[in-house]
């Protein structure tokens, strides 16, 4: 059954240190909570499952239920990030054990140009939640915790350019590379390694803060490309092939970067891939199996697969079009089963499509989805679960998904509004505002990152 909650609240001006599993407004909740005690039984009465679009009645206000979560945790960071992406680390796979240690990158969108950054972010201690039936009981007096069992958020920021529509990292070599779309219409490519470095040191993290004030030493990228003709936000590193690189803009073109065998310079091919144009490239993904094989999806309304070995003239092999009736904003490629795409479009809808029915006169999707009320703007198949995938939007709604489940027929018609959601709708996230961007950690299960205009949220539900 989806679970909601509300743990908005306003934006700091300073990037904070902490991250914790309820903000401030939660305490207010907790106290009201504690009043309602005294009378059980009501309380339980009035309790109900809310479902997003319901109008609240005076005196009703939505509260978290923890224990549908297995991990909860919010952070700030100054100015809104609206794009980052999960740095892989060495700290193994399939980590399940609490608590959690995690690194991203993300890209500022401050309201003045130049002032942005990119932070890299060490989040350190992430603890899972304890609920009654837990083992282990927890302390009778919480004021006086360890401060050893706070999460803690560690960042060293980059000097940015501009606003950043979007930003993807990858490892190459044993070095981390992250790029960046700049509102200015410029990609850069940057080292992360001094940042990485620092996070982990709080010492070393000091002296970098400090000569980062030093309006002298700004960090320099290892290569800007100005060659589009405006700003974009597609942007996608090759997982197959290293060092390859696929930037779109909103004028309709791609460039394909790929970087010289000595590591220190980048060639790309000036000749644009633009069969999307004049309309918006709004999001790039490469094949997870083919390494010359990239998808892109537009303002025009379609879905397009390029072979990168073939003219830009000619490359545009597949398209699909006709089902979203508004921009098609975001994609993802499913990394285990390859020949499925989802996307995700201003029209609120989400479609997954199989590549093997694409052709000259288009395809159908073989699934859609209407539970988004506003634009749909991420979607994320999960890395190793091949069935399921994630969904956020304007609507302040995160869904997971899973299309192995379906209907059960022979269960007597419930008489609720529940009957009304799809049987492969697992569950509902709720509380951030404005949710611009998600992702699956790959190296911690069933853990998703998400980033909106009131902050960072991570956490894991009991449904994945």
């Amino acid at each position: 059954m989806p679970v909601y909650f509300d743990i908005s609240e306003k934006m700091k001006e300073e990037p904070m240190e902490d991250v914790g599993n309820e903000d401030k407004s939660s305490e207010s909740s907790d106290e009201s909570m504690e009043g309602d005690n005294t009378n059980e039984s009501q309380t339980e009465t009035k309790s109900q499952v809310y479902l997003p679009g319901q109008a609240l009645q005076e005196g009703e206000e939505l509260t978290v239920d923890k224990s549908a979560y297995k991990l909860l945790h919010h952070a700030q960071s100054g100015a809104p990030c609206l794009s980052f992406d999960v740095i892989p680390d060495d700290l193994g796979n399939s980590r399940e054990s609490y608590p959690l240690n995690m690194y991203i990158v993300a890209g500022t969108q401050a309201a003045r140009t130049h002032v942005n950054n990119l932070l890299v972010m060490k989040m350190s201690n992430l603890r899972g939640n304890k609920h009654s039936d837990d083992s282990e009981s927890e302390s009778s007096d919480s004021e006086d915790e360890d401060d050893e069992s706070k999460p803690v958020m560690s960042v060293a920021p980059i000097k940015h350019q501009g606003c950043i529509n979007r930003v993807r990292c990858t490892k190459i070599g044993g070095g981390i590379l992250a790029a960046s779309w700049s509102e200015l219409g410029r990609v850069n490519i940057w080292n992360l390694q001094e940042q990485l470095n620092a996070v982990e040191n709080p010492s070393l993290l000091t002296a970098y803060r400090n000569k980062c004030d030093k309006a002298s030493a700004d960090i320099k990228p290892l290569y800007t490309f100005k060659g589009h003709l405006s700003e974009g936000f597609g942007l996608d590193w090759n997982r197959l092939e290293p060092g390859t690189l696929a930037s779109g803009d909103c004028k309709g073109n791609i460039h394909i970067w790929r970087i010289d065998n000595s590591g220190a310079s980048w060639h790309i091919d000036q000749r644009p891939y633009n069969s999307h144009a004049p309309h918006s490239v709004e999001d790039l993904q490469w094949s997870p199996s083919e390494k010359n094989v990239l998808a892109s999806c537009s303002v025009d309304r379609s879905i397009k697969i390029w072979d990168m070995r073939v003219s830009p003239q000619n490359a545009c092999m597949l398209t699909a079009s006709g089902t979203h009736t508004a921009d098609i904003n975001v994609i993802s490629w499913n990394l285990k089963e390859s020949q499925f795409i989802v996307s995700g479009g201003d029209d609120g809808m989400l479609c997954v499509w199989d590549l093997r029915q694409f052709g000259p006169n288009g395809a159908s999707p073989v699934a859609t989805f209407k539970q988004h009320t506003a634009p749909v703007t991420t979607v994320e198949w999960h890395p190793t679960e091949t069935t399921v995938f994630a969904s956020g939007g304007a609507d302040d709604q995160i869904a997971q998904w899973d299309l192995s489940v379906e209907a059960d027929h022979t269960e007597e018609p419930q008489d609720s509004v529940l009957a009304k959601l799809p049987p492969q709708l697992l569950f509902i996230h709720q509380g951030q505002s404005d949710i611009k961007e998600l992702h699956w950690h790959p190296q911690c299960p069933g853990t998703i990152i998400s980033t909106a205009h009131s902050g960072f949220n991570i956490f894991r539900t009991i449904s994945i």
